[in-house]
């Protein structure tokens, strides 16, 4: 039986009247003959997760059942769901629309007709898809937008937000011109140098009335009748309604009455009937596949509704090799509005939402003139490839990093969505292990047991689905052993393995445990805690076994921060815990340094694996004050690129260490900034969740000065002689991308993620170092006093060493802290 929801015109069903009750009875028996076509439908394809018909009077049919729950629901809150006002039952309700909202902001609507003028307008705007495009415009004796936009927009969550903040501004005053009105919104719906939908061209008016009839506005601009004029009589008053009433029948539109606030809902919807019409006398050509960002949604005959079904996501990405393309590469598909289908930063923090994900892809990335660029192209349907130098934000939020990405488009057959592929230059190939020989890869597997963890490391073993066999568990050891058990009664090559990936993970096993026992436990080093090797392939090693027992990073290697990082950068990467407000000594779990393996075989580069120490942040700290100043007079400290403090000779900073400096020393940060040694970059999240609970997202940690002996640390050199490693050309266009397109042709994606009304828009600040000068300079400037600095990047590593007269001798500098942490934003 499907699951059955009931919607009427007031809050409650429709059995309230007669009449209603009869329309309601009638819709459940003749929509009963759903239940066989969802149950063949899911026969046939088992991968549909929800099938939904949508009517036009409001009942919705959900197939399979399952009790009906409100999650934004509380005691308070009258439960408003309405399947006609669903993004998917809108798109494949009606074509797109440019519409043009007028709105009367004379005298004479001021009070209560004012709010339920602004009230209206806010539901009108509730009822636009991403296919269509609005603007709003208030007039008196003349006329103007509400907001900053000059033109139609497109009515996506953003622009949305922005029209219905300024419709709230709206104020009454002067009096009624509605030949200013009318002039200034054709005016604008016949602008075609601006983006728009053209299909339906719709002007909304929304007055309390008048006397005049605009008759020469209309037979000067509309005189072909291609535009359609809605009116609304809003408020409870005497006035005359003949002219609002002939100017819509004379423009193909319709007139409605507002009287009270219980009548907005439902009237600012009914003129979607209207539009459907036209598309129910098209026939065998209006029955099309409406592709929205969430639903895949089909088109009833007569328009009695709307109908659509649910496909995992996780069904294409299982057919897609994301772990032959390296941490850093990625592939992701975008709809005909830009949005994003497909993406790694595609992650909203509110899984419980039902609103759809409306995240474009210059929001999923740091946006730039190139991939402006690009976004136009692959909605435009195009194909190409681009290699060009952007901004990369860290997996935790807060770095920013440059590197050379190559972009490669096409548009995916049958459907508007395009895909790409994003790859860094050293993984246009990837390694493909061979080990022939049944003694090598049980050698290699057994370097995995946890009875090996004394003498080759603590090994954490990235959980993906090597095996479909390998029973999966939250607990990583448990995994490994499980993985290790399969592996002992079964080869590479069985039929329920990946034998690429399996084969890989053995080779990265193999040698990482010959690092561990050859190199690392012969090594004595004062104030290392831990030595530890992260892999392509998805092995992490961590030698001692101690330190591996604390070890916090996620055991996905694809998923971790530094990791990725040292990928993109040649130096020395230092990284350290997140800041901890509470006080807590968070610093002392270590300071990580880490540089990523290059590998170059047939001029190919490749970049295997990732080194790494972790050092005692005690101890270096110890050696930093012995060798820097301490005075009350100078501050010396050292931060990282992304403007972290890592190190001070200043006691009361170390409880402070992985703190933004542009909170500890605001005057300094600003000056630093303004001479260009760091620049910045400000985003705004769409996906977030605000919880004044949560931890601000900012951070660091301490790093060193010291790095002489990094590099025999590491034993780079020792994985470069590693002749065991094999490669692979990876077959960018010829493999990599049908396999993507007949991904997308074999399945029908669509996506459920949630983005609730409640989410809020957060704004992130991260900073990096603007150029590749070594030297800066200065003086900070205050009220009575003045601070003298001199910054000196330090060579190979992401940290800079600033010394500077104190803070503590001049007290007058701006205090105001500048602050890096993830905010709420205002747009």
């Amino acid at each position: 039986m499907a699951g059955e929801r009931i919607k009427g015109n007031v809050d409650g069903c429709y059995a309230q009247d007669k009449k209603n009750s009869t329309i309601v009875l009638n819709e459940l028996n003749w929509t009963a003959a759903l239940d066989d076509v969802f149950k063949r439908n899911r026969e046939e394809d088992p991968t549909l997760l929800w099938q939904v018909f949508g009517s036009a009077t409001g009942l919705a049919r959900y197939y399979p059942a399952s009790p009906w729950v409100d999650k934004s629901r509380t005691p308070n809150k009258i439960d408003l769901y309405d399947v006609r006002r669903r993004p998917w039952y809108i798109q494949g309700a009606a074509s797109p629309k440019d519409m043009l909202i007028l709105v009367d902001a004379s005298g004479s609507v001021s009070g209560l007709t004012l709010k339920l003028i602004r009230t209206s307008v806010i539901e009108m705007l509730e009822t636009l898809s991403d296919d269509d495009f609005v603007n709003v415009v208030s007039f008196n004796n003349n006329a103007q937008n509400v907001s900053c936009f000059n033109h139609l927009v497109q009515a996506n969550v953003r622009n949305k937000k922005k029209l219905k903040e300024a419709v709230y501004k709206i104020s009454a005053k002067g009096i009624t011109d509605y030949k200013k009105g009318f002039s200034y919104a054709f005016e604008q719906l016949l602008n075609h140098s601006v983006s728009r939908a053209n299909c339906n061209k719709i002007i909304m008016l929304f007055t309390d009335g008048g006397e005049e009839r605009a008759q020469e506005i209309f037979h000067k601009y509309n005189e072909d009748k291609k535009v359609r004029v809605f009116t609304f009589s809003v408020g409870q008053h005497n006035y005359d309604k003949g002219p609002i009433q002939w100017m819509a029948c004379e423009n193909k539109g319709y007139y409605y009455e507002i009287p009270s606030i219980g009548a907005i809902r439902i009237n600012t919807q009914e003129y979607l009937d209207v539009l459907g019409r036209p598309m129910v006398l098209a026939g065998e050509q209006a029955k099309q596949v409406q592709w929205t960002n969430v639903y895949l949604d089909a088109l009833n005959q007569l328009i009695l509704g709307v109908m659509g079904v649910d496909v995992s996501l996780e069904d294409i990405k299982k057919l897609t090799p994301r772990f032959t393309l390296c941490p850093n590469g990625y592939y992701f598909a975008i709809d005909p509005n830009g949005y994003v289908l497909l993406h790694p930063n595609l992650q909203p923090k509110n899984p419980k939402s039902q609103e759809p994900v409306t995240l474009d892809f210059l929001d999923a990335e740091l946006e730039n003139d190139i991939k402006v660029e690009i976004r136009k192209k692959m909605i435009d349907g195009e194909s190409g490839e681009k290699t060009f130098e952007t901004l990369v934000k860290s997996q935790d939020e807060r770095y920013i990093d440059k590197g050379n990405r190559t972009y490669t488009w096409t548009a995916v057959n049958g459907t508007d969505y395009s895909l790409a592929l994003v790859l860094p230059s050293y993984s246009f190939y990837y390694i493909k292990a061979k080990i022939d020989e049944p003694i090598t890869q049980a050698r290699f597997s057994e370097s995995l047991q946890p009875e090996d963890f004394d003498e080759a490391g603590y090994t954490f073993l990235a959980p993906r689905e090597y095996c479909s066999d390998v029973k999966k568990s939250e607990n990583n050891t448990e995994f490994l052993l499980n993985f290790y058990d399969f592996i002992d009664r079964n080869t590479p090559s069985s039929p329920s393995c990946n034998t690429d990936m399996v084969l890989r993970v053995l080779l990265d096993a193999g040698f990482t445990s010959e690092l561990a026992q050859n190199h690392w436990s012969k090594l004595s080093l004062d104030g290392v805690v831990a030595q530890f090797v992260v892999t392509d392939g998805g092995i992490t090693r961590v030698f001692p076994k101690r330190a591996g027992e604390d070890w916090l990073e996620n055991a996905e290697t694809y998923e971790i921060s530094f990791y990725k990082r040292s990928l993109d950068n040649d130096n020395y990467i230092f990284t350290a815990p997140y800041y901890n407000k509470s006080g807590a000594n968070s610093y002392e779990s270590g300071i990580m340094v880490s540089k990523a393996v290059e590998i170059e075989v047939d001029g190919k580069l490749l970049k295997p694996a990732v080194v790494g120490i972790k050092i005692d942040a005690n101890s270096w700290m110890h050696n930093f004050t012995k060798t820097t100043i301490k005075s009350l007079h100078v501050d010396c400290v050292i931060l990282d690129d992304g403007g972290f403090l890592l190190m001070s000779n200043r006691d009361e900073y170390t409880q402070q260490i992985g703190r933004f400096f542009g909170e500890i020393d605001p005057g300094l940060m600003r000056n630093l900034i303004n001479m260009s040694l760091y620049a910045f970059n400000k985003s705004y999240d769409y996906q977030s969740v605000c919880d004044p609970e949560e931890e601000p997202k900012q951070g660091a940690g301490l790093r060193s000065a010291y790095v002489p002996t990094i590099a025999d640390i590491l034993q780079l050199g020792w994985w470069a002689s590693a002749a065991a490693w094999s490669i692979l050309q990876q077959l960018f266009l010829s493999l990599t991308f049908p396999r993507f397109l007949e991904a997308a042709d074999m399945e029908d994606d669509d996506f459920g993620a949630a983005l609730p009304k409640t989410s809020c828009i957060t704004e992130q600040t991260q900073y990096f170092f603007e150029n590749n000068d070594k030297s800066f300079g200065g003086i900070v400037d205050c009220i009575n006093c003045s601070r003298l600095y001199h910054a000196e990047k330090i060579s190979n590593t992401n940290l800079v060493f600033i010394i500077s007269d104190s803070q503590l001798l001049c007290r007058s500098c701006d205090p105001k802290p500048l602050m890096q942490a993830e905010k709420p934003g205002i747009l």
